[in-house]
């Protein structure tokens, strides 16, 4: 009897062993700031979500959160310097269509791998917009998409980088419409609209996030969105479906990451708290101002949106027959 019994105190003991550890990380994280990678530029659209949603963040984990900006290669530097952080929870990431998506069809190799990280949850869409200079001499969308259909390589466009979102979105549509535009890719979303503002370069796949105070001060002129419906931020541009280019969506979303190994119960607070200050009125407010989409989710959501991203976008890399190397 003593025996039994001894061996069942032994054995509560040993349970008792493997689960306090758990415990302890949930009952003390974060006792110290949390470092935010953001792998591009400041004043683009994943730096803005970024600092939108960090100190409401920070408020609700008690804990300051601190914006590390790490741009490079189309976002492969900063992302890899995440990937390859402690798994500590004290190191988090936003990831996006192109370092978690493209990426992986777009280079022979890269320093990490997407799996590397895991999903915490997404945070929100930015919708596209196809943008000119406003003396680039395209009055419409649907002017713009006949010149550059009948005239093949005569015009240019920029982007952020190869591989970002806004570079893919314009290979879809030239997929879609038939038609050759010469890509300029630059350091970041700043470099590549002040290139179009100066008329440097005609056009550009611009996000809400960094496009609308350029739009509303005329610096640039939107003439299509890449959405499935017109977007409420700027109700009168037409939608690319409605210029005759059908089914036609493209979003640069934004989830956040942690490194692979996190402990479970920091992801999850990460999800649960991150949802929380995403849905804070005053966020959510500023966010949508700006023309962002709210879609905040858990892991396993953004996991299988992952899947379904990558197989489509991989299939019209390799079609395309589009590299960054």
């Amino acid at each position: 009897m003593k025996t039994s019994l001894t061996r069942r105190l032994l054995g509560l003991a040993s349970l008792a062993a493997l689960v306090a550890p758990g415990l302890a990380v949930a009952d003390t994280w974060p006792s110290k700031p949390v470092r935010w990678v953001v792998a591009y530029p400041a004043g683009g659209g994943s730096d803005f979500l970024a600092r939108q949603l960090a100190p409401q963040l920070g408020k609700q984990l008690g804990q300051t959160l601190v914006i590390d900006n790490r741009p490079g290669a189309a976002g492969i530097i900063g992302t890899d310097n995440a990937a390859k952080s402690a798994p500590d929870g004290y190191t988090i990431v936003t990831g996006d269509n192109g370092v978690m998506v493209f990426h992986s069809a777009m280079y022979k190799k890269l320093p990490y791998d997407p799996k590397d990280l895991v999903p915490v949850g997404f945070m929100a869409r930015f919708p596209l917009i196809l943008a000119v200079n406003p003396s680039a001499g395209f009055a419409t969308g649907k002017q713009l998409l006949d010149d550059i259909k009948k005239n093949p390589g005569k015009f240019s466009y920029a982007s952020p980088g190869v591989g970002s979102p806004h570079h893919l979105a314009m290979e879809l549509l030239k997929d879609r419409t038939k038609s050759f535009v010469v890509h300029v890719p630059y350091r970041g979303t700043a470099l590549a609209v002040q290139d179009v503002i100066s008329g440097q370069v005609p056009m550009m796949v611009l996000d809400t996030a960094a496009g609308l105070p350029q739009i509303r001060g005329g610096k640039v002129k939107a003439l299509a969105v890449m959405s499935k419906k017109r977007i409420p931020s700027l109700p009168d541009v037409p939608t690319l479906d409605e210029l005759g280019v059908k089914d036609f969506e493209v979003t640069a979303w934004q989830g956040l990451f942690v490194p692979k190994g996190t402990p479970a119960d920091i992801t999850s607070r990460l999800t649960a708290e991150m949802n929380k200050a995403i849905a804070t009125p005053e966020v959510k407010s500023r966010l949508e101002d700006f023309g962002l989409e709210v879609t905040p989710s858990d892991g396993p959501a953004l996991a299988s949106f992952l899947q379904k991203e990558t197989a489509f976008w991989h299939a019209l890399i390799k079609e395309r027959g589009l590299s960054a190397e």
